[in-house]
């Protein structure tokens, strides 16, 4: 049975970011995740949390600066210490909220042999930094026509690089919406990757709308992650049609939706 955990960037934007923790468990999540929580001071998020009964599976370490676009830093030379600054304030907003998984963005760069090595030794230096802690770090494919200009495009891309990375902390993130917009052959990914990626999400193609609507079965796909002995988190990452709750009918078969937690 998958373990469901509401994307609080995404879902239950009807409400302020802070309310919709209550509205995730009413509806029957028990985890959530987020993108960017640091306008929160983390002991506030925290108490949330624990108020709702509610683990998180993931958030994103620090973007830069996102007004001007920027999507991470880990892949960009001359940025190491922003890099591992903002790693460092990732990994104390982590330990206050009790998330052992965070997301680590290459940013906007072109794949060459110098903004390879900038990665590769920015993930080696914050794998060992966060094994000290328990923690995580993945790294996640993005499809180059909702993100044009991203360092890691594919799903070969990443485990080339985790073999170079060789760090057990430093797993794929595997989205199967990038996924099947950059790759397609979703199944024989999710088995051909198994044991190598460590936190999945979730969203219809095209649109990014609900997992119902659009060309991916995602209830095949969620049978073969059980199948396959995948345990960890499936964050629903996508942007609801009509409203969120009117939207998680897809999710009834695992206790989510209007009626809240049995």
């Amino acid at each position: 049975m998958p373990k469901l955990a509401a994307n609080l960037s995404m879902l239950f934007t009807e409400l302020p970011f802070l309310e919709r923790f209550g509205a995730a468990a009413a509806a029957g999540f028990r985890a959530v995740e987020f993108q960017l929580p640091y306008e929160f001071a983390a002991e506030e998020v925290g108490r949330l949390l624990a108020a709702h009964d509610l683990a998180v599976a993931l958030f994103n370490a620090p973007l830069g600066n996102a007004m001007a676009g920027e999507r991470g830093f880990a892949a960009l030379p001359g940025r190491e210490a922003e890099f591992r600054a903002s790693l460092d304030r990732a990994l104390a907003y982590a330990q206050v909220i009790h998330c052992t998984r965070l997301h680590v963005l290459a940013g906007i760069i072109a794949p060459g042999p110098a903004s390879e090595e900038v990665y590769v030794a920015n993930l080696r230096w914050g794998g060992a930094r966060a094994a000290a802690q328990g923690v995580t770090l993945l790294i996640e494919p993005l499809n180059a026509g909702d993100n044009p200009g991203y360092f890691l495009r594919t799903t070969a891309q990443a485990q080339d690089l985790l073999d170079r990375i060789a760090r057990d902390n430093v797993k794929l993130q595997f989205d199967f919406y990038h996924c099947q917009i950059s790759e397609g052959d979703l199944a024989a990914h999710a088995r051909r990757l198994f044991g190598r990626y460590a936190h999945v999400q979730i969203a219809g193609v095209p649109g990014r709308n609900e997992p119902d609507r659009g060309e991916i079965n995602y209830p095949y796909l969620l049978d073969l992650l059980d199948e396959l002995g995948y345990d960890g988190y499936v964050g629903c990452e996508y942007r609801p049609a009509a409203g969120t709750l009117a939207g998680l009918g897809w999710a009834a078969r695992w206790g989510i939706g209007v009626g809240g937690r049995a």
